[in-house]
């Protein structure tokens, strides 16, 4: 009961967290173990970005990473999200990422342009038409979601006359902190009068703030879905489907990772109990705290002392320790240590001449400290492990551990070799 009540007072009819699985998917075991908690903390949903990781057969086969879940995996996260509540809507790219801003560039779409009542809109549009007529004939009780950005531009004659209003609803999306709410209104109503009887939203918790970035600044989030929430309550109740929270992992196939999932949590759930509760207030604080098992939930900085009980918090811990203290540290010792910078510099190093007096005021510093991160790596890596498969541990590990550790084990490396040429 005292679920339902909390229920109703979001204007989001379905809240869903989006997975994107082209970057660090998660294994099923640390699905059975979040999908509670997206639960718990307001969500009723999961937009299912499969990418590579579906078990495509036949002709898509190759499509398949090598470590793509299997077909009893797939049903598997299913029956979990059946088990917790959570609708699932699977993500597919079609035309949405596959080019289209190149749109017209081709031969045959040169040759239709050139027919003065053709455009780039229209061809995009009949294209979108197509797809969602394949898809609604051969399902007939499925109705195609699709991103908005193709239809921003599009006038609303063009768009009224094209038909895809009846085919389809919009996502309107937009992740910035300072998004303009009263264009956003505007933009409702003009999908309203083309004839769009209902459409959804996109906020972001995650994976939004930089390709590579590795902690998640939940206040510019926050910020992002409590502007959201204003447009929510300008909006006609009847038209609004819900929203999605994406959680992005990679900007693109060919991007590096951003935040993993585990680092996101914080942010995902000050956003959806914000969304739930109409706002973000001490009470919504203190649940989020309680819920994660965190003794201080901060906002506005990267919560560096702070961990929790979520599943995945040793993650979230460690890749904090590390964002924070790992480059500097042995920046520290490198470049700012006046016996390393003085008395045993790249020249000294090349030719393996140390001083072997100050070489005492260095070594300690440099050995405890290649003890500490090795210790911090070895946890890392398991916490990761238990949470990803092998190929993300190394890309994470490669692009945010090993260049720090590396410079940290040549200087020891080159240490003793001077030590053992002057013996």
């Amino acid at each position: 009961m005292e679920e339902n009540k909390m229920m109703v007072s979001s204007p989001f009819g379905l809240r869903l967290v989006h997975l994107d699985l082209k970057g660090a998917p998660p294994k099923v075991s640390y699905l059975a173990e979040i999908f509670p908690l997206f639960r718990t903390l307001g969500a009723n949903g999961l937009l299912i970005e499969y990418e590579d990781m579906f078990p495509y057969e036949g002709e898509l086969k190759p499509l398949r990473a090598e470590h793509a879940y299997s077909a009893s995996e797939i049903k598997e996260i299913l029956n979990l999200a059946k088990l917790h509540k959570l609708e699932v809507i699977p993500l597919v790219q079609t035309f949405g990422h596959m080019e289209v801003y190149y749109l017209g560039e081709g031969e045959e779409s040169k040759q239709w342009l050139q027919k003065e009542e053709n455009s780039t809109e229209k061809l995009c549009l009949s294209h979108m038409k197509a797809v969602a007529s394949c898809m609604v004939s051969s399902h007939p009780v499925v109705k195609p979601i699709v991103w908005d950005d193709m239809l921003r531009g599009v006038s609303e004659e063009t768009l009224a006359e094209s038909g895809v209003a009846q085919l389809m609803e919009p996502m309107i999306w937009d992740y910035a902190p300072d998004l303009d709410e009263d264009d956003k209104v505007l933009l409702v109503e003009k999908y309203r009068k083309c004839g769009f009887p209902k459409l959804w939203f996109a906020s972001a918790f995650k994976g939004a703030t930089g390709a590579n970035q590795s902690l998640t600044l939940i206040g510019h989030h926050l910020k992002n879905h409590l502007q959201w929430l204003k447009v929510a309550n300008s909006t006609p109740a009847d038209m609004l489907q819900g929203i999605a929270l994406t959680g992005w992992q990679r900007y693109d196939h060919f991007s590096v990772l951003c935040e993993l999932l585990p680092v996101g949590i914080p942010s995902l759930a000050v956003c959806l109990q914000a969304l739930q509760n109409g706002g973000y207030s001490e009470k919504v604080k203190e649940n989020v705290e309680k819920q994660l098992g965190l003794s201080s939930l901060e906002i506005d900085t990267f919560m560096s002392e702070s961990s929790g009980t979520f599943p995945g918090s040793d993650v979230f811990t460690l890749v904090t320790q590390v964002c924070f203290y790992l480059k500097p540290s042995v920046d520290e010792l490198l470049e700012r240590n006046r016996y390393v910078t003085g008395w045993f510099s790249p020249y000294h190093r090349k030719r393996k001449i140390v001083h072997p007096i100050m070489m005492h005021h260095f070594q300690p510093d440099a050995l405890s400290l290649l003890d500490k991160w090795n210790a911090v790596m070895q946890e890392l890596q398991a916490a990761l492990k238990r949470v990803f498969y092998m190929c993300t541990l190394e890309e994470w590990m490669e692009e945010n551990v090993h260049p720090s550790l590396h410079k940290l084990q040549e200087v020891v490396d080159d240490l003793d070799k001077a030590i053992q040429a002057q013996s």
